[in-house]
């Protein structure tokens, strides 16, 4: 089998990888729920292309993602429930249909202003067509939060929860009084410790998460974006700490904790000669 630009080869290679017995095993033994995670993983290479403004790589990591729309539609095709085809006519019908100053008005040229308020009062009518269509039984119960999308990024959500939480009043007045949550939920930590009851401490980091990120949203930083920058300067100061046990002759596993600790401040004071170094901490920021 060749490559092509032709997306229907793709969906081939597909359909061969997931046939049995002469498919790929691993393949073979995914579902709709081990693939999920890597679809999330592929969205985020695409993002992370597109910070660094690496448009080859963007080329690849939208073919990734790309990938990752076929497999689920072949595993659909399976189960007779769609294809490729059908999720592809669904994506035009909705882009027509939310663009009637495009495709429908003959008098188009509206506001980009005018544009969203379309697109979200054709969105809503859609939301309504197809609550209409579920059984009563599976009709979500009405919330203030209901709209929040659950597909989102964890980080994105809970700051999408607590804006839409703070419009009724159930929200902090003050920046300070986050901070005395976060303090809080990090005793609560403390204490799941001393019991050293793993349920319980991943429910405490959890609700830490979350006052983390209120936090970060009563002083305007993006979370997600600001993970992302932390991200990149642990890698960026890990790296130097490498480069300069390379430049000793020596490798990460022949130095100690105290070395490399060491090194970590010089590095950070590479980047922020006023800020003094820090003590000793295995994971740093």
């Amino acid at each position: 089998m060749t490559p092509s630009r032709d997306i229907s080869r793709l969906i081939e290679i597909m359909a061969a990888l997931r046939t049995p017995v002469t498919g790929c095993p691993w393949d073979l033994e995914q579902d709709f729920a081990t693939i999920a995670p890597y679809t999330i993983e592929e969205a985020y290479e695409v993002v992370d292309a597109i910070d660094r403004g690496d448009l080859d790589d963007l080329k690849d990591e939208l073919g990734d993602l790309l990938l990752q729309v076929v497999f689920h539609a072949q595993m659909a095709s399976e189960q007779n429930a769609f294809a490729f085809g059908d999720v592809v006519e669904a994506i035009t019908r909705k882009m027509i249909r939310r663009h009637p100053h495009v495709f429908a008005d003959k008098d188009g040229n509206l506001a980009s202003s005018h544009v969203k308020e379309v697109w979200d009062r054709i969105k809503a009518e859609e939301k309504a067509e197809r609550a209409a269509r579920r059984p009563p039984e599976q009709v979500p119960t009405k919330s203030l939060l209901s709209g929040v999308k659950a597909g989102q990024p964890a980080l994105t959500r809970a700051m999408e929860l607590q804006r839409k939480a703070s419009t009724v009043g159930f929200d902090w007045n003050d920046p300070r009084a986050v901070l005395a949550k976060i303090r809080e939920e990090a005793d609560e930590i403390e204490a799941a410790l001393d019991r050293n009851d793993k349920q319980e401490l991943a429910e405490e980091t959890g609700d830490l998460m979350f006052a983390l990120v209120n936090l970060a949203r009563h002083v305007d930083a993006d979370p997600e974006a600001a993970l992302r920058a932390t991200n990149a300067k642990f890698e960026r100061r890990f790296a130097y700490i490498e480069r300069a046990l390379e430049a000793q002759g020596r490798t990460l596993e022949q130095a100690s904790l105290a070395e490399m600790d060491a090194l970590w401040n010089a590095a950070k004071g590479g980047e922020n000669p006023a800020t003094p170094a820090e003590g000793s901490n295995q994971v740093r920021s």
